[in-house]
C-alpha cells in the first residue's frame, strides 16, 4: 500500500491549527518560545534608570537641608530674597526655584593691615614687597611718618545687608578700615601713635562701626587691635637718639622740678616765719608801748596828787636800777674838808676815778 505523504503533512497542518484554537480567519496566539525570543531581542534602557535615579537624589538634596547652629540659611526665590532659615531641619521648593545660602553669624572673620601672619605661628611679619607695608605707612600729627599694623575683627550681624547690600563687603572694609586709621592717626602725634594705642584702636572702631553702618554691609566691628608701631626702618636709629634726648631733657627737667619743690617752699615757709615773728615782734613792742603809756599816765595821776612823795619814790626806784650796776661804791660826805689816803688806789678802781673823787671831796 503506497501512501500518499504530502496529502497526511496537509491533513496534520489542519489538525494542529485546530488543536491550537485558532480557527479559519482566527490569528494565532503567541507561543511562550517566541514571547521569550522577543524579550530576548529588547534592550532595557539602564542609562535612564540611572537619571532617574541622580535627578530623585538631586531634587531630594535641593529640597531639605540642615543649617547648623553657628550660621542661618538666607533663601533667594527665583534670585530674590525671600526669608532667613535658622537652625536645624528645613524644606525649601527644588533648585531653579529657590536657591539657600548658609551665612555664619557667630564666626569671628579678620582682617589683617599692614602686617601678615605667620602661617602657624602667633608671630608676624612685615614684607617690604607687599602693599600691606604702604598701608602701615602713615603721616601723624606732627608730620612724622609711623608704621602702623592692626587687625580688624568682626562678625556678619545681618545676613541680608550683608549678601545684597554691597558687592565686595570685604573691600569696603579694608577701605574704610584704613581711612578711619588715617583718621585717627592723622589728629595725633608720634609719640602719642606709639603710647596710646588702646586710645587710637578705640576712636578708630567707632568710625569704622559708623561708616560700616551707613553703607549697610550687616557687619559688626568687634575690636581694632593695634600691633606694635614704630617709625620706618631707615630712620629708627636717628629716632631712638632723639627720643633718648627726650628723655634725658625730661630728667633734667624732672629733677629741677624737685629741687625746686624742695627749696620754693623751704624759702615760703622760712619768709612765713620771719613775717610772724616781724608781725609778733611789732605787736610786743606795740602792746610794751602802750603798758608804758598806761603806767606813765597812771605815775603822772599819782604825781599831781602828791608831788614830792612820788618824786622821792621815783629817785629811790631809780637808784635801785642804777646801784647794783656801778660796781665798787665809795660814800664821801659833802662836809668833808680834808681826805686821807685811806684807799688802795692800785685795787679796784682806776686813777681818773681817784682824781675825780678827789675833786669832789675838795
Amino acid at each position: 500500500m503506497n501512501w500518499d505523504w504530502e496529502k497526511l503533512r496537509a491533513n496534520q497542518q489542519k489538525f494542529e491549527k485546530k488543536k491550537e484554537g485558532g480557527g479559519p480567519g482566527m490569528p494565532r496566539p503567541p507561543q511562550m518560545d517566541e514571547l521569550l525570543n522577543k524579550f530576548k531581542g529588547f534592550k532595557f534602557p539602564g542609562g535612564f534608570l540611572v537619571v532617574i535615579i541622580l535627578l530623585a537624589l538631586f531634587f531630594g538634596s535641593s529640597t531639605f537641608f540642615t543649617i547648623k547652629l553657628d550660621e542661618v540659611g538666607v533663601i533667594q526665590r527665583f534670585g530674590k530674597f525671600n526669608r532667613i532659615a535658622q537652625p536645624g531641619l528645613s524644606f525649601k521648593f527644588p533648585a531653579g526655584v529657590e536657591k539657600m545660602t548658609k551665612v555664619k553669624i557667630k564666626r569671628i572673620y579678620k582682617e589683617e593691615f599692614g602686617f601678615e601672619t605667620v602661617q602657624g605661628s602667633s608671630n608676624y611679619r612685615f614684607s617690604s614687597e607687599s602693599p600691606s607695608q604702604e598701608t602701615a605707612l602713615m603721616l601723624t600729627g606732627d608730620l612724622n611718618v609711623a608704621v602702623v599694623p592692626w587687625i580688624v575683627q568682626y562678625r556678619i550681624s545681618n545676613p541680608r545687608d550683608y549678601l545684597f547690600e554691597v558687592k565686595d563687603v570685604r573691600a569696603i572694609l579694608r577701605d574704610m578700615s584704613e581711612a578711619s586709621m588715617r583718621t585717627v592717626v592723622g589728629d595725633r602725634s608720634i609719640n602719642e601713635v606709639i603710647s596710646k594705642r588702646e586710645e587710637i584702636a578705640l576712636a578708630a572702631k567707632e568710625i569704622l562701626q559708623n561708616e560700616m553702618t551707613q553703607a549697610k554691609s550687616g557687619i559688626n566691628i568687634v575690636t581694632i587691635e593695634m600691633k606694635k608701631t614704630n617709625v620706618p626702618e631707615p630712620v629708627q636709629n636717628s629716632f631712638n637718639e632723639v627720643n633718648q634726648a627726650t628723655q634725658e631733657k625730661e630728667q633734667t627737667i624732672y629733677k629741677a622740678r624737685e629741687e625746686y619743690n624742695k627749696a620754693v617752699p623751704l624759702a615760703r615757709g622760712e619768709a612765713k616765719r620771719v613775717i610772724k615773728d616781724a608781725e609778733g615782734y611789732a605787736i610786743d613792742r606795740v602792746n610794751r608801748a602802750q603798758g608804758d603809756a598806761a603806767k606813765f599816765s597812771a605815775v603822772y595821776k599819782e604825781y599831781i596828787k602828791a608831788k614830792d612823795v612820788t618824786k622821792k619814790r621815783i629817785y629811790l626806784e631809780s637808784m635801785l636800777e642804777i646801784f647794783p650796776n656801778l660796781g665798787p661804791k665809795y660814800i664821801i660826805d659833802s662836809e668833808q674838808k680834808n681826805l686821807l689816803p685811806f684807799l688802795n688806789m692800785g685795787q679796784g678802781s682806776s686813777s681818773a676815778l681817784q682824781n675825780s673823787f678827789l675833786k669832789k671831796s675838795e
